[in-house]
């Protein structure tokens, strides 16, 4: 594979269009929604946080079938916010993030998200959900975070090695840009992923448990991009299950169990009640408990 010394002048595009016809159909399409938000050749003159807007939702609900994943949330996420969205296993946090992204549709109600229509929303998923043998380096996986500005059969824009070379630095990978992603670690993995989301610039961040399985430092420095991200004007919204990190780290929560418990400043929506209220609604019915007991 190309390595990040000669990204600037080797046809980097091109390079990454054929490693992605290797893959099947469904692999295909995964990669095109995560990676591909579409050609914006104008998008680093735009604008952040309030001037965009963040994210409003109305009526907003989701089944998988005869399964409700969330029902009736409405609300804000206001422009230049940094929202923690916790709730027990099930509660739809995941489901939430997705439809926000606009990788599923909802059942009813509608997302109005400026940032969405015009290719200036970043959304990262949970690590699992990514293939991790896709065969790119660190240094390309995060030029990919430039995608929209060239896709895969323009020319890579002047400067990309510049910017890509900053962005690993910043997360401190700079030893491991030339790697290949599967020799990763967890914790490398992460950094590489949030060094893509630095050369996204996006409005809206949507990160779905992006401190899950990593060590205190690797989360403390990336705590740090999420606070520069907000201070910068845009809006981030995070799926956490660590209750003590959002409520040292974040204004803002959304307590989540299918239906919304609680939205708004962090220590009114993670009181002790509200806590036991998410418990209770998000548990099973009695008779699926000894059913899956038995």
């Amino acid at each position: 594979m190309v390595s990040a010394a000669r990204i600037a002048a080797a046809p980097l595009g091109r390079s990454l269009a054929v490693a992605l016809l290797a893959l099947g159909g469904r692999a295909q399409a995964t990669f095109s929604r995560h990676f591909d938000g579409g050609y914006d050749p104008d998008s680093s003159d735009r604008l952040v946080g309030s001037e965009t807007g963040g994210i409003v939702v109305r009526n907003l609900s989701l089944r998988y079938g005869e399964r409700c994943a969330f029902e009736n949330l409405t609300g804000e996420f206001a422009p230049a916010s940094l929202t923690a969205v916790i709730g027990p296993n099930g509660a739809g946090k995941s489901s939430l993030l997705k439809v926000l992204a606009g990788i599923i549709r909802p059942a009813s109600g509608e997302v109005v998200c400026s940032a969405l229509a015009r290719h200036r929303l970043a959304y990262l998923p949970q690590q699992d959900e990514l293939d991790r043998d896709f065969p790119i380096t660190v240094a390309e996986l995060v030029a990919l975070g430039d995608w929209r500005k060239f896709g895969s059969v323009r020319e890579v824009p002047p400067g990309l090695a510049t910017v890509v070379h900053e962005a690993v630095a910043a997360v401190g990978l700079s030893s491991a840009i030339d790697r290949p992603i599967a020799e990763l670690s967890v914790g490398q993995f992460q950094r590489a992923l949030f060094a893509r989301l630095l050369l996204q610039d996006a409005d809206v961040i949507l990160l779905d448990e992006p401190f899950a399985a990593l060590d205190e430092s690797t989360t403390e420095d990336l705590l740090r991009f999420l606070q520069r991200w907000q201070e910068e004007g845009r809006t981030v919204v995070a799926v956490l299950h660590d209750l003590d990190r959002a409520r040292r780290y974040f204004p803002t929560t959304l307590l989540l169990a299918r239906v919304p418990i609680a939205w708004g400043d962090t220590p009114v929506s993670l009181t002790a009640d509200n806590l036991a209220r998410a418990q209770n609604v998000a548990a099973p019915p009695e008779n699926d408990r000894v059913g899956q007991t038995a």
